[in-house]
């Protein structure tokens, strides 16, 4: 390589030094500052949210949008005092959200959607809810995904999109829900008689509430015996206990007052067809 040359890159390099260096390091030190600023105002803003009592969800959410725009700012910022255009800046970062945007509708629309569900509060955490046909207590809530934990100790995940999009049902709000039981009763028994036993069952169980009576009735006429419809209600903490409590109860009072149920005994052998 000419000599030339090397001594004119090496001055452009030197100039090139000369113009940027105190730029990159004005843009350093507000990158620092400003990084700290944010954080204190991130603190003073959750502090705030906190006292406002919106709920440790919102606050959480509202906190971290709020901590990043302002780290973004200060980016901006810095960008600009090296030589950025801000004009030019805005549109790339505009370009950029856009493309992922289309690249993930979905997880944008579960972010939608957990917004909403954090400000319009149509459940929250320990509530009793029917989200996507699925029910148990809410555990958490997140701005991406509900989970719920159900009485048989399982835990859903389910995404906010999902919730939205269908009927959410919240038991909590009354206090209460109402079980929907069935017990089997022959057709040579009297159904008035059969209630009766049934009902002071129902008065035996320690899970019941008693601010609403409960609902015994004929719901549908089977092949060998007539099902017995049986809604009691109960505090949703006890669904299984008092489920498994009642069947218990309504079995012993059948036994103890000789009402019968129809069943098969044995086992039955016929032929097999080609």
């Amino acid at each position: 390589m000419d000599l030339s040359n090397i001594e004119k890159y090496g001055s452009q390099l030197i100039d090139w030094l000369v113009v940027f260096t105190p730029k990159f390091l004005i843009a350093l030190v507000v990158m620092v500052v400003g990084f700290k600023i944010a954080t204190k105002l991130s603190t003073l803003i959750k502090t705030g949210l906190d006292k406002a009592n919106l709920g440790v969800e919102i606050s959480g959410v509202l906190n971290s949008m709020i901590s990043t725009v302002l780290k973004l700012i200060v980016l901006g910022l810095a960008a600009s005092i090296v030589g950025v255009k801000m004009t030019a800046l805005i549109g790339l970062f505009g370009a950029a959200v856009f493309a992922i945007g289309m690249a993930l509708q979905g997880f944008m629309g579960n972010f939608a959607s957990g917004l909403t569900i954090l400000f319009l509060k149509p459940y929250k955490v320990g509530d009793w809810v029917s989200l996507d046909e699925s029910f148990g207590k809410v555990k958490d809530i997140q701005i991406f995904y509900t989970s719920l934990q159900t009485p048989n100790d399982k835990t859903l995940v389910i995404p906010n999109g999902q919730v939205t999009d269908n009927i959410i049902t919240n038991y909590s709000i009354l206090g209460h829900i109402r079980l929907e039981l069935n017990v089997y009763m022959p057709y040579e028994e009297s159904f008035p008689r059969v209630r009766e036993v049934i009902y002071s069952a129902l008065k035996e169980s320690q899970y019941i509430e008693w601010t609403k009576e409960p609902m015994i009735g004929i719901e549908t006429y089977d092949t060998h015996s007539i099902i017995l419809a049986i809604r009691p209600y109960i505090h949703p903490d006890y669904y299984w206990d008092a489920t498994y409590e009642i069947y218990g109860l309504i079995k012993a009072a059948f036994s103890n007052n000789q009402i019968r149920a129809a069943y098969s005994e044995g086992v039955e052998l016929g032929p097999i067809g080609a």
